[in-house]
């Protein structure tokens, strides 16, 4: 290290209101935000946590209670301070936080009023606020003693020690509504709805084991368990050491929808829909950080959907991982990424598997039937090209439809054939296989099925039964990619 004892310093302290406002841009949403005070609580070894709010238009709060073992008044002005905790510190094995900032940071992303109060060992309670707009007038790092309602200082007196987190002047989530305004209330209702989905996905593992409650507007709070394991059908795959043993890997493949209840079905896809979830999980000390997520390694596809892969890391590979400050984002070291990938190979295998069983059992109770693709090669002056199948029944269903416009309908088929750009998609093939389209595979299943159901009805309307639709359909391209569908129409 230089020395620097004979060399002039100058001070060069970041001016507070600037930096204040810079913490609040860090990129916190609402939920990440809240799940990082309950990091805090679960750090403290709380074993209840409460998530109260009250609307009140621009003037509603929000409140994190635990009952932690709280801080006494030197404790807390600590942890009020910006970068209470060095990152590179050695750390407990259970303790959640990194930076020091978390309290700070979430809390300024959503409020202009941070106010924390604490009690410990059953002595008295200690609180402080951050006022944002005072830091701003005054230039100076001060906290203020200002408790925004004193009812939450007797909430903590009736328990031996704890800490509320509340936050007012929430400007980014209420600033500026009217409480008499019911769109106003149904907006913030359906965010906090959201917050709920969040942390019942974000800290399911802690519900399930019993290391904590959470109580959500005083209702316990249900933990939403993404690999179904309690689901006899649930395949689950032996769990793989990674990175010297200290990050394990464990593929799940849940349940074709055939084997749960309509009920349960719902409810394991997620507050997003299943494409959406699938992918890895990533958690740190058995919290979640980043979910259904497949780190650029493969796209997120329909038949997929059942694949999940639990990553469970260890508090001391932040840095390796580029754990952020919002523990909302999660990076594997290259060195890692084509053992992950390998190995998510191999649950995405088992999963199309389970995916296209139901398909393959109609395939064999229905009949071999002529095939009908949509595109036909053809030979035209010795050289190839490719025409539209114009006896594909979709096709001929379309031009029947609308007899007064086949002629323009036809043209249009031709144009489309004759600009089929088949240089440039060789070129794509070759060079990237792996990521050639599905059709449909990006499209919700509900389209895919309206079409299905076109094709039904117009097969039914011509007399034929229902095995004899559903066997031309099988047969049909594109629904013959998607075999397992042909029961919901």
């Amino acid at each position: 290290m230089t020395d620097y004892s004979l060399i002039e310093t100058t001070p060069a302290e970041p001016e507070a209101g600037s930096m204040i406002e810079t913490f609040r841009a860090i990129g916190y949403s609402l939920e990440t935000a809240i799940a990082d005070i309950i990091d805090n609580s679960i750090s403290a070894g709380s074993k209840n946590i409460w998530i109260d709010f009250e609307w009140k238009g621009s003037s509603s709060w929000i409140a994190i209670k635990d009952d932690g073992t709280g801080m006494n008044n030197a404790e807390l002005i600590n942890a009020m301070r910006p970068g209470s905790k060095n990152p590179n510190e050695i750390r407990s094995i259970g303790d959640l936080g990194r930076f020091g900032l978390g309290l700070k940071t979430a809390s300024f992303s959503q409020c202009r009023k941070l106010s924390v109060i604490s009690r410990k060992n059953e002595s008295g309670a200690v609180f402080w606020t951050w006022d944002l707009d005072f830091v701003n007038q005054t230039g100076k790092w001060d906290l203020v003693k200002y408790l925004p309602d004193p009812t939450f200082e007797q909430q903590l007196y009736d328990q031996e020690s704890g800490t509320i987190v509340i936050w007012n002047d929430i400007d980014r989530l209420v600033g500026g509504l009217n409480q008499n305004d019911n769109s106003s209330l149904n907006k913030f209702l359906r965010r906090m709805e959201q917050v709920k989905y969040h942390l019942a996905m974000t800290f399911h593992r802690y519900i399930d084991s019993n290391k904590i409650k959470l109580w959500f507007q005083q209702r316990e709070l249900i933990a939403w368990d993404p690999f179904l394991i309690n689901e006899s059908a649930t395949q689950k795959l032996p769990e793989e050491p990674v990175q010297g043993g200290r990050v394990r890997l464990r593929g799940f493949v849940l349940p074709h929808k055939s084997k749960l209840t309509e009920v349960k079905f719902r409810e394991a896809e997620g507050p997003n829909g299943w494409n959406a979830h699938q992918g890895f999980y990533i958690y740190r000390n058995e919290r979640l950080l980043l979910a259904g997520d497949w780190l650029g390694m493969f796209r997120k596809e329909e038949h997929y959907k059942l694949a999940r892969i639990r990553v469970d890391l260890p508090n001391n590979l932040d840095e390796d991982w580029q754990i952020d400050i919002k523990k909302s984002v999660a990076r594997p070291p290259l060195i890692l990424r084509e053992q992950l990938k390998a190995y998510a190979s191999k649950v995405r295998a088992q999963a199309v598997d389970v995916y296209r069983h139901k398909g393959k059992v109609l395939q064999r109770k229905y009949a071999s039937h002529e095939f009908r693709p949509v595109w036909v090669e053809k030979i035209r002056q010795g050289k190839r090209f490719y025409a539209i199948n114009t006896d594909h029944p979709l096709i001929q269903h379309l031009l029947s439809s609308l007899e007064t416009k086949k002629t323009s309908i036809t043209k249009l088929l031709s144009l489309i054939e004759e600009t089929v750009p088949i240089p440039l998609i060789t070129i794509k093939e070759s060079e990237h296989p792996d990521l050639q389209g599905q059709p449909f595979e990006d499209i919700s299943s509900d389209a895919l099925i309206s079409l299905m159901k076109l094709m039904y009805d117009s097969f039914i309307a011509q007399g034929n039964t229902d095995e004899f639709a559903k066997t031309a359909i099988l047969n049909m391209e594109p629904f013959n990619l998607y075999p397992q569908l042909v029961d919901s129409i």
